[in-house]
This record gives C-alpha cells, structure tokens and sequence, in this order.
C-alpha cells in the first residue's frame, strides 16, 4: 500500500513537473507552485498538504517567498531542509535582477526604476533600503540593500550611504525603499532622510538623481514631484 502511495506521489510531481516544461507556471494554482519549490528538498513526502497550508497561513505566493525560515518551519511539513527552494528561488531571482541591469541605464524615467525594483521590493513586511550605483554615463554599475528595518527606527546613516557609493566608484546614485503598508506616499521622516543624504553625498560629488518609494502596485518619485531638484538647489553652497 505504501508502495503503491509513493509511485502515486511520483506522478503526481512528475505531472506538476511536465507542465512547467510544457508551459511555464501558466494555469499553476499558487499552492502548486509552493508544492513544485517544496519538492526540490523533499525526497519522499507529498507536499501539497504543506504548500496549502503555507498558502492559508500567510496569505498570497509573495508573502510565502518572503517568509523568514523560522516562520516557515512553524508550517505543518515545511522544516529547515525543505524549504530550501522557498528561501533559493527569491534570492536567485533577486540577483538575476541586479546582473540583468549591470551595464544598463535604468533611467529613462520613473516608470522603468519602479518595473526593475518592485519585484525585489514588493511584499516586504519590513522597509528596505536599496541604493542603485551609477557611473559618469548613468550605466549601473551596482545595486545594493543598505538597510533593513524601520528606517525611522533602525536609522540610514548617510556616511554609511557615501561610503558605499564610495566604493562602487559611483558619479551618481538613486536610493528606493519600500513601505510595507502599500501606500507609498513619503513621511516627513523620509523626506528629512532625503535632503540629508542629498547634502552628504553633494559634500563627495555624487549626484543623487532619484529617491523612490516602492508601494504596493504603485509608487512616489522625488524626482518627478520636483523635490529631487529642489533639494539640490537647497544643497549647494552659498556663492
């Protein structure tokens, strides 16, 4: 009987598995595909009563991916060796990114940030802070996650941010971070943050060229609100 539930199971994958070959995750359910990632790490094991329940737990596919390990764990039949291609796939996903616009110039405007950033960025139920390096021809040249937590409570600390800059070789450098509650109109905290990490980056001549704020399907740009310019006209020295 046990024999005849594992050769069931390995059809069961086996199908799951052909049609992602066939055709992507078109007409995947997301419980599938939380079940396909689970059967990475888990040999012998039907996991689809384990990818329901993560579903029914947390609420949506981007919030399972962006589950911490220890959360995951407290899901009936995910454990530290399973969830290996929970946690693989986002983090592979979210260097793709980064290695897909190296060389590249992501702004032509506010638009084309937002649709680079917001799949790394997107579902965070905490704030994170990216900077996004730039050489003298606007070509990245570097993206990377400065900050977690709180920006309020934890701090982003401009010297920390220039020194960065730094040592990319940066001319330029645009900053995002994300407000987990989905609406990304700016607090007065972050406007303050901005026109700080404006004067300190002018004081070592980058350019900050933007400062986005990632919302859920939306977004606030300081450069297309006329801020990013006015800040810097604020930041320059008296003649």
């Amino acid at each position: 009987m046990a024999e005849l539930h594992t050769h069931s199971m390995e059809g069961h994958r086996e199908r799951l598995r052909e049609r992602f070959r066939r055709a992507g995750l078109d007409g995947f359910h997301d419980y599938e595909v939380i079940e396909l990632l689970l059967t990475l790490a888990t040999p012998r094991k039907d996991c689809k009563p384990a990818a329901k329940a993560a579903l029914e737990r947390f609420g949506s596919l981007p919030a399972v991916l962006e589950a911490t390990p220890r959360e995951l764990c407290e899901v009936a039949g995910i454990g530290p060796r399973n969830l290996l291609g929970l946690k693989l796939i986002p983090a592979v996903c979210e260097r793709y990114l980064a290695q897909r616009v190296q060389g590249q110039v992501p702004l032509n405007n506010s638009r084309d940030l937002f649709d680079y950033l917001y799949q790394s960025m997107r579902d965070k139920k905490r704030e994170q802070f990216k900077a996004v390096f730039l050489d003298a021809r606007n070509r990245v040249i570097g993206v990377q996650t400065l900050f977690e937590g709180s920006l309020t409570g934890s701090h982003v600390y401009p010297r920390e941010v220039v020194r960065a800059a730094l040592d990319h070789h940066a001319a330029a450098v645009i900053f995002a971070h994300n407000h987990p509650s989905g609406d990304p109109r700016p607090s007065p905290e972050d406007t303050a943050l901005t026109r700080k990490l404006m004067q300190a980056c002018l004081l070592m001549d980058i350019t900050v060229h933007e400062h986005i704020i990632i919302g859920s399907g939306t977004y606030y740009s300081y450069a297309d609100s006329g801020l990013i310019q006015q800040m810097r006209g604020d930041a320059q020295p008296s003649p």
